[in-house]
């Protein structure tokens, strides 16, 4: 009950029901702005995975691990935990990273949807999902960062935790693409060497 919070001062003695109430407190979720920019970017998201793998149903395997990434960082985003930070950072990261500079995924949404507002019509519904998974993607590493900052207790070994959790997440990602859609696979080592169709969909997008 919420009236012997009024304790809240004597969690520090040796009351262990006041230490109870205290450590239950610490251990319920919280939903603050990143929280909140977390689970909105990630919702687009998944919701835009579901999409795409309604178009191509032989990748709803693929897409459905691949969201368990994106759910992952929410629940931990939630308890402030920093690894649900490192993680939503590499995995919306990395998306972003390679649909901008690997591969032409998010400028070819962007063409298609400039298209179909001009044409009053759409076109080619599934490039131009790229733009709300772009934005949804862009989003959660918002979120993420903005959380982490709000952190009190940062140190320099979060930078180990950091590519740590970007190794590990992107092997997930990447044994999720051999496992279901192995014709991928050659995205990562694409991604080694990225050339710059971003500043090509900068220019098409403003001229």
């Amino acid at each position: 009950m919420l009236p012997e919070l009024g304790c809240w001062g004597d969690t520090r003695g040796n009351n262990p029901k006041n230490a109870f109430v205290w450590v239950s407190m610490r251990n319920r979720p919280v939903t603050g702005g990143p929280e909140l920019l977390i689970i909105a970017g990630a919702f687009v998201f998944i919701s835009m995975l579901a999409l795409s793998a309604y178009f191509e149903p032989d990748i709803r395997w693929l897409h459905f691990f691949q969201s368990g990434m994106y759910i992952a960082t929410i629940l931990a985003a939630l308890f402030r935990n920093r690894w649900g930070y490192f993680v939503g950072i590499s995995a919306a990261g990395f998306w972003i990273y390679t649909s901008s500079c690997v591969t032409t995924f998010f400028r070819n949404g962007l063409h298609w949807l400039v298209t179909s507002v001009k044409a009053g019509q759409i076109q080619h519904f599934d490039q131009i999902i790229a733009v709300p998974a772009w934005f949804g993607n862009f989003l959660v590493v918002l979120g993420c960062i903005w959380a982490y900052g709000r952190l009190k207790d940062k140190s320099l070994r979060d930078s180990g935790r950091f590519v740590l959790a970007f190794v590990l997440t992107t092997a997930f990602f990447a044994a999720d693409i051999w496992i279901f859609q192995p014709r991928y696979l050659p995205l990562f080592q694409r991604s080694f060497h990225p050339h710059s169709p971003f500043v090509g969909t900068i220019i098409y997008f403003i001229s």
